[in-house]
């Protein structure tokens, strides 16, 4: 049994299925915070409602998200302890920071704003909320910053066989890492506003709460308007980013194999990776990747056939994961559009709201292809350019980490099950009477 492999799938498998929770946590801490806010604006009870419906939902994807988190981060040491200590020195201190600096204030605070109802005036209890939601985005900013030194490591020396760190301002401030910042986050916005849209859409179409869920809903609908765009502008940013210090992740993501100007699209290709080329190409737009990449119809794009076999990504993973992740951001840009037109009407809208009940789990296969495309598409490089996965792994037994992988899946299976049964039951029972 492969070790590498298996602790790899294992890696895979704790972090999606981590990944169900966070962005939930990130983007909707928002919307509950100017929830309260509105509240304490207007005096309004049916924003009082809202908060604590969309909080309660909210507390159980956290304690999910918390309890999956701490498991991940273990695995450094057991799975990955070759890769932790060569790059200890700066992977160590920035997800210490993130658990001290941002994640025990964001538990802090939230134990502050379950239980400070009846003890804090009402500005007081909604500064909190947005306290909670400043500390979750903060500790998104260390996890990215820590990703994005492994996709663009910057700041760094190599001494006595280890990565040190010698410039933390440079990794603090690395392009990749702010770029992936603001992809993410008006990404887990969007998977927020579709959250709540959707659940706002069951009750609708129900003919439930109809007062409060049409606020619900026109509340997603302008969040999730905005941040799908925001995703789309900043991914293209970001896309640009990538062409420049990963050209072999974008060769990957657009099955790509030979160097030349005006490079063309495909919209579908079915790559022969053994062989280097496409074995099916369809709906090819010539120099539009080129366009994507470099914001230049006619600037050169390297092929795979460029680089070494040992150093391509996978590229049929790597190449639908990008077209996944693209076609549901236009999806989601459309939704937002019609629904912005159809905000006047919506109870009467009934296919409208069946399709954003159905649309609840895009955008997370979205993000989790985004990721998907992010960390497959960096293969077979651990840290890009520096230390490659298949001297990262533990040396341990292949199957001690089957024994894990399995566990881990039962576990997180039972958890998944649990936690997702919680939000449905609270979610179908609608908030309390007024």
């Amino acid at each position: 049994m492969d070790v590498v492999l298996l602790s790899r799938l294992q890696f895979a498998a704790a972090t999606m299925f981590h990944f169900l929770f966070v962005p939930l946590t990130l983007g909707l801490s928002i919307l509950v915070a100017y929830m309260e806010t509105k509240y304490v604006r207007t005096g309004d009870e049916t924003y009082l409602r809202m908060t604590k419906f969309w909080g309660k939902l909210f507390l159980i994807n956290f304690a999910l998200g918390v309890v999956t988190g701490i498991t991940l981060e273990f695995q450094f040491g057991t799975n990955w302890s070759r890769y932790s200590a060569f790059v200890g020195d700066i992977f160590g201190s920035l997800l210490a920071i993130e658990a001290t600096a941002a994640f025990f204030l964001e538990s802090t605070f939230i134990g502050i704003w379950i239980f400070g109802w009846k003890k804090l005036s009402k500005k007081a209890h909604a500064t909190v909320m947005w306290l909670v939601a400043a500390a979750g985005n903060m500790s998104a900013i260390w996890i990215l910053t820590a990703n994005g030194w492994m996709q663009h490591p910057v700041g760094y020396a190599i001494r006595n066989g280890r990565a040190e760190l010698v410039d933390f301002a440079a990794v603090v401030f690395n392009k990749f890492s702010i770029l992936q910042f603001f992809h993410m986050i008006p990404a887990a916005m969007v998977l927020a506003a579709f959250f709540v849209m959707g659940i706002s859409a069951y009750h609708l179409l129900k003919k439930q709460h109809i007062d409060f869920f049409n606020r619900s809903f026109r509340i997603g609908l302008i969040a999730g308007l905005i941040s799908s765009i925001a995703v789309a502008v900043g991914g293209d940013i970001h896309g640009v980013h990538v062409s420049e210090v990963q050209p072999v992740k974008l060769a990957a993501m657009e099955s790509h194999w030979e160097t030349t100007t005006r490079a063309p699209l495909h919209l579908f290709a079915i790559p022969d990776e053994k062989n280097g080329r496409n074995i099916v190409e369809i709906g090819s737009i010539p120099g539009l990747l080129s366009f994507l990449g470099y914001h230049d119809f006619d600037h050169e794009v390297k092929g795979l056939n460029d680089f070494p076999k040992d150093e391509r990504p996978p590229v049929l993973i790597t190449f639908i994961a990008f077209r996944t992740m693209v076609g549901l951001g236009t999806l989601f840009i459309i939704l937002t559009v019609s629904g912005w037109f159809l905000r006047n009407r919506l109870v009467e809208s009934k296919r409208y709201l069946t399709i954003m009940l159905w649309s609840i789990p895009l955008p997370y296969i979205a993000i989790e292809m985004g990721w998907v495309l992010a960390e497959v598409g960096r293969q077979p490089w651990i840290v890009y350019g520096i230390m490659k996965t298949s001297d990262a792994a533990s040396p341990v037994a292949g199957s001690q980490v089957l024994v894990s992988l399995i566990a881990f899946i039962l576990v997180y299976g039972l958890l998944g099950a649990a936690g997702f049964y919680l939000i449905a039951r609270d979610a179908k029972k609608g908030p309390e009477t007024a």
